[in-house]
Formats: C-alpha cells, sequence, structure tokens
C-alpha cells in the first residue's frame, strides 16, 4: 500500500442510550430553569447510561458492531481501534482492550486516548497515520464517554451540560487518492488545567475518604476562562487550517463543530464566515457528549452528505486542547442505522 493513500472513512456509527435527562428533569434536581438552560447553552435534553452494570467499553462495543454491519465485514477483520475517552472503565485493561472483545474484533490490538472534548479529532489523525502508512488496512475510531459517571448532579454549571454516547467511524485507505482526511492542526497547553479537570483518581491524588469528601472526582469548570478560551481557540485553528489550504467559506460543505455550547459554535462559525446552513447541530438532542459528539453529528447527517465534499471538523477540550481537521467525505449519503 503507498504511504501516500489518504485515510478515509468508510463507515459511521452512533449509539445512544434510551434514557433522557431533560431540562425540566434537572429543574427538580438544582436551582435551574429550562429558559436559563437553553439560551445559555442551547440544550434541552441529554441521553443518560443508568444500567449500573454498563460503561464506555459496552458503547464502544456497540459501535464497532454497527460500523461493521454497515460495511458489511466481520469484526475480527478489524486491525486496530482507537478509543478517545475520558471515562475509561478503568485504568487498566484499556477500554478500546475491552470493546475489542465485546465486540468480537479479536483480531486487533487497541488503545485509549485522552485528550477530553477533542480526543476523537487527535484519535482520528493518529489512525489516519496507520492507514496512510500502509501498516493497517481498517481502523475503528470511536469517540464515547460516561459523562454522568463524573458528573456532580448538585453542581448546577456542570450537570445541565453533558450526556453520554458513543459514536465512531472505520478509517480504509481511499482508492481514488483525493477524499479522506487532507489536513490537521491539533494543539494543548496544560496550563488550562486549573480551569478544566478532574483532580483525583490518579496518581496526584489517588482515591481515599478525603478526595470523595471533597468531591475531586468529578468534572471541575471554571465556566469564564473555558469559554474564553474556546471561542478564541477553536474558532481561530478552524479558520487558519481553510487559510493554509486555501479554502474558502463556499468551498466548506459542513463545518463540523464540537457540541458544547451554541455561543462558540456560532462564534466558529462566524470565524469562518460560514452561514449556519452548513454547520452541524444536535447538542440541543444530547448536551456535550465529550468525545463522541464530532463523530455524532457526521452519523446523524451521513445520509446529506455526499463524495467530495469538503468538511471542516472542530473542537476544544479540558486542559485545554483544540484543533481542527479538513477531510474530503468519502461515503455515499447512509441512512442512519439505530
Amino acid at each position: 500500500m503507498s504511504s501516500t493513500q489518504t485515510a478515509a472513512i468508510t463507515a459511521v456509527h452512533g449509539w445512544l442510550p434510551e434514557d433522557k435527562l431533560t431540562n425540566a428533569d434537572l429543574e427538580k434536581m438544582v436551582d435551574t430553569n429550562d429558559e436559563w438552560i437553553r439560551t445559555r447553552t442551547g440544550i434541552t435534553e441529554r441521553r443518560i447510561l443508568k444500567d449500573p452494570t454498563k460503561a464506555t467499553s459496552d458503547m464502544v462495543a456497540e459501535v464497532i458492531k454497527g460500523l461493521c454491519v454497515q460495511r458489511g465485514i466481520e469484526p475480527a477483520t478489524i486491525d486496530l481501534v482507537i478509543v478517545a475517552t475520558v471515562t475509561p472503565d478503568m485504568f487498566f485493561p484499556s477500554t478500546a482492550q475491552l470493546a475489542c472483545y465485546k465486540s468480537g474484533a479479536v483480531n486487533a490490538w487497541g488503545f485509549d486516548l485522552s485528550a477530553a472534548c477533542s480526543g476523537f479529532l487527535f484519535a482520528l489523525r493518529t489512525g489516519g497515520q496507520f492507514i496512510s502508512t500502509g501498516t493497517h488496512k481498517r481502523v475503528v475510531v470511536v469517540g464515547s464517554d460516561k459523562m454522568s459517571s463524573i458528573v456532580d448532579y448538585t453542581d448546577r454549571t456542570t450537570c445541565v451540560l453533558f450526556g453520554d454516547a458513543g459514536a465512531g467511524v472505520l478509517l480504509e485507505a481511499d482508492p481514488t487518492g483525493d477524499n479522506g482526511i487532507r489536513d490537521a492542526i491539533l494543539r494543548s497547553d496544560g496550563s488550562g488545567a486549573e480551569h478544566l479537570r478532574m483532580q483525583a483518581g490518579g496518581s496526584l491524588n489517588p482515591a481515599s475518604h478525603e478526595t470523595v469528601d471533597a468531591k475531586m472526582h468529578f468534572i471541575e469548570q471554571d465556566g469564564k476562562p473555558v469559554f474564553k478560551a474556546a471561542v478564541t481557540s477553536m474558532a481561530d485553528v478552524s479558520y487558519e487550517i481553510m487559510e493554509r489550504n486555501g479554502l474558502s467559506a463556499d468551498d466548506v460543505s459542513w463545518l463540523v463543530p464540537h457540541q458544547a455550547n451554541m455561543r462558540i459554535i456560532d462564534a466558529t462559525a462566524n470565524r469562518m464566515g460560514v452561514g449556519r446552513e452548513k454547520v452541524m447541530i444536535n447538542i440541543q438532542k444530547y448536551g456535550n457528549t465529550t468525545a463522541a459528539t464530532i463523530p455524532l453529528c457526521l452519523w446523524e447527517w451521513a445520509e446529506r452528505l455526499t463524495p467530495g465534499e469538503n468538511l471542516i471538523l472542530s473542537s476544544f477540550g479540558g486542559g485545554f486542547t483544540w484543533g481542527s481537521i479538513w477531510l474530503k467525505w468519502a461515503m455515499e449519503p447512509t441512512p442512519k442505522a439505530q
């Protein structure tokens, strides 16, 4: 396989828990209201994986199986699985290992990648390299998070934002050499850790009665600096990838933004000069599913996408991470399978 071949998305699938957590439900749990949530975030409801016996790997396994059904292949033919998540089942074995076992991808190796809400983009770029170098034929990249497992439902500033989901893509070499991942700009800055993090559970603050009592195992977010950094970084990197590849707003078929906040999405689209009719938005239904938001959008819009369309994927995540990927869509319009 030539090293010049591009990695293209040849299947896309998503999986959502059945249970919904609406703004009306949250009004009964914390001091908030539907109007406040909708006007500041754009979210109306989110999905929650309530089954205590199920975890992130179970959502990933369903995504893998769905990708294989759509592509008409067996899970055993997958070479590699990369899972972007900040809610792994456990530190080890990896969520990817567990998902491979549960899905029947018994010949694949796999690993987890942690980059918060930018995780899918980091994993997509990473997975694409295994295709473009010719060492792997089929690579699955999944973004999945059970955010309800690390959300404090007494904290009204964070509990309104997050939901649970899994979604991902199958990558294979594009026979035309034109469609697929064309360029990527990915960045990180650890100085943002103080504004968006989960403090305990790692080697710095191992689990103890003290860390549990202090609620250090929940996500912490300082909203104002996070919002400011997200608006600037996500918008700028999306414009930058267009500029360095000579793409105008007219050339862009779709902006696929991380679904964290409608104001951040709008700021990114405005910086790119792209109208909202070209922006994939489903935050109102699912909230912020962290690493799953971008592939969830691709799954929902797959029946409207045609080969050769230019997609700009854009994200911003905790700690901080951010980035943008330009890809040319390779699939024929595909109905969304449940």
